[in-house]
This record gives structure tokens, sequence and C-alpha cells, in this order.
């Protein structure tokens, strides 16, 4: 009977353990702001390799539709975190300054938005004054076509008119001549352009960075909530993705095996492609040396504020400061994953 006593003990405290241990885990409730596509591999890599676990966190990722769902999901408490459109969440607290849960960014991954203007060699676009009387296409809650009127601006480019479609409409359109140009994030719509069965090399790019416009691209954003109950929670976030960004952007390649474990259809080596891609153009930027990756700089968060509130037409000003937080990125050292600049 004792020794009956001492086992059922023993399990009993074992069992007090358990529970205690997954009660330090916290689940967070992670929303992208597109499909399962190569740059999700950012963010599916950490959670295959077991950081987030490490960082007794039961993070769970899925796909989104578009960087405005991500912001209104995770305002709405349905997402804890989210990857969204720097624009698009400014464009929130601007529109929802009463909102009792707005988001804030928190890490920026593109330190430049992927948006730029797009048309085929034989249309004669070859700069963007050539937009001029143009017609455009482009989803209506598409990131290139909210911000165009900066771009226009910082270009002169005159009138010209839109066309809008589904998403998986766009390119279909711009290659039958439906529309003389498109707006869409680069890697996404220069190889579906391929997949249509157009060359790259017919094609014409005009990427927003290029051409004066230096708006921010793609945050992590979170819940105030989550940032004032579990702030520890927060920062081990960003830490374990850190980690597993520094993995996917050293092999990017490998790490589309993640992306294939959430989505088996995808093409692997159109979204190595992709992921390469986005790497080279948006994550290790130019600008992403200077500033720091991960960070932003004041002077340039306040003229993409101002320059949103403008082009978006926003009820209220955005506020820099509302909109970001750095407070919970890891250290210089730990933030310092991008490799050198290619020549």
């Amino acid at each position: 009977m004792k020794r009956l006593l001492l086992k059922l003990t023993a399990a009993l405290a074992l069992t007090v353990c358990i529970g205690a241990a997954q009660a330090q885990t916290t689940p967070i409730k992670f929303i992208l702001d597109w499909r399962f596509e190569g740059p999700s591999a950012l963010f599916l890599a950490p959670v295959a390799k077991g950081y987030f676990k490490d960082a007794k966190l039961d993070v769970t990722v899925d796909a989104g539709n578009g960087s405005g769902g991500a912001v209104t999901r995770v305002a709405s408490g349905t997402y804890d975190m989210g990857f969204a459109d720097l624009a698009a969440l400014m464009e929130f607290h601007a529109n929802n300054p009463d909102a009792p849960n707005k988001p804030v960014a928190i890490m920026m991954v593109y330190n430049n938005t992927p948006a730029s203007v797009m048309a085929l060699k034989k249309s004669g676009i070859k700069t963007p004054a050539d937009l001029n009387g143009k017609k455009l296409g482009a989803p209506v809650f598409d990131a290139g076509r909210r911000a165009f009127p900066i771009f226009q601006k910082a270009n002169n480019i005159g009138a010209v008119t839109w066309t809008a479609m589904d998403p998986p409409l766009r390119e279909t359109m711009l290659a039958r001549g439906d529309v003389d140009a498109i707006t869409g994030f680069t890697f996404t719509s220069l190889l579906n352009l391929e997949a249509r069965g157009v060359k790259a090399e017919d094609v014409v790019v005009l990427p927003y960075p290029d051409f004066g416009v230096k708006l921010y691209g793609n945050a992590i954003i979170v819940s105030p909530k989550l940032m004032k109950d579990n702030p520890a929670a927060v920062k081990a976030f960003l830490q374990a993705f850190t980690k597993g960004a520094r993995d996917v952007i050293a092999k990017p390649d490998a790490a589309i095996e993640f992306v294939k474990a959430r989505d088996g259809i995808i093409n692997v080596p159109l979204e190595q492609r992709r992921l390469r891609l986005a790497i080279d153009t948006v994550i290790n930027s130019p600008d992403a040396h200077s500033e720091g990756y991960g960070q932003v700089k004041a002077p340039r968060l306040a003229l993409m504020a101002s320059q949103v509130s403008d082009a978006f037409a926003t009820k209220t000003r955005v506020s820099a400061d509302a909109v970001w937080n750095g407070s919970f990125l890891p250290s210089a050292a730990e933030l310092n994953i991008l490799p050198p600049l290619r020549k």
C-alpha cells in the first residue's frame, strides 16, 4: 500500500510538472500577408526548426489574403500577431483613431517596399514619364496601387486610368494587352508573368525605391493586448524569428521545404526564385544595411507617415510614433544577419 501511494504521489508530481511546463508556453496565432509562397519561409522555418518552441512559444502560422486583412484580424483579436505592409497599418490607424486595439509594428522585415510598376517592353514604356495617359491595372487593395500617388508625384507623372481586377487576373490582363502596365510586388508579379509565358527580359520593371519612393515595406505587427499582457513573449518571438531568418537568408533554396510542407502543390523552383528575389531586393537592401536589419529611422518613418496620409486621404493624419515600437527588438549584434551586399 505504501509503495502504491509513493507511485501515485510521483505520478501526480510528474503531471503537475508537465502541466506547469505547458502553462509556461504562450500560444501565439500569427497571420501572413498572403498565401504560402517563398517569403513565408521566414516564418515557417522557425516553427519547423523548433526555435519558437525553444522560446516557450506555441506559434501557429496561417495564410492571409492581403495586408489590410492581416491588420484588421490582429485588431479584432482573431490573431495575436501578423505580417503586413506598413502603409496598410498606417492607414488603419489614421482611419480608425478610436479603435481600442490598434496593432503596432515592432520589426521591419522588408526595409523597402516591394511595389513596382511593370509593363511589357513592346508597350514602349521605359520610364515613369511614359506612364502619362496610360491604363494601369491592379486589385483595388494592392499596396502599389494605393501608394501610386506617391510614385506619381515623385516622378511628375500625369493622369492615368485604372482598371480593377481580382489578383489572379492581374498578370493575365497585362500579358493579353488589356492594360498597359500593372502595379504589384516585384517578386510576385514578375514571376507570375513568367508563369503565363512572358519572358523576364520582355518586362520593364520600375521599382518604387529606385524612383524616389522610400516607403518601408512589410513589418511584423502585434496587438497592444499581447504587448501589455506578455511583453516577454513578444521579445522571445522576435529573437526566435531572427534566428530563423538568418537560416533562411543563408540557405533560401533549402528553406522552401518548409513552405512545401504547408502547401504541397507549390512550384518549388519558382518559389525558390521568389524567395531569393525578395531577399535581394527588399530584405538584404542597401537601406537595410545602413539602418540595421529590423529597424527604422525616425525621419524616414515620419516622411512615410505624411506621404501615406496624403496619398490615402486618411480621416486623420498618421502618427509615426503610434505605429512603431522598436523596444522589443533583439540586440544589434543579434540582428546582424545580413550577408554582404552583392556588387
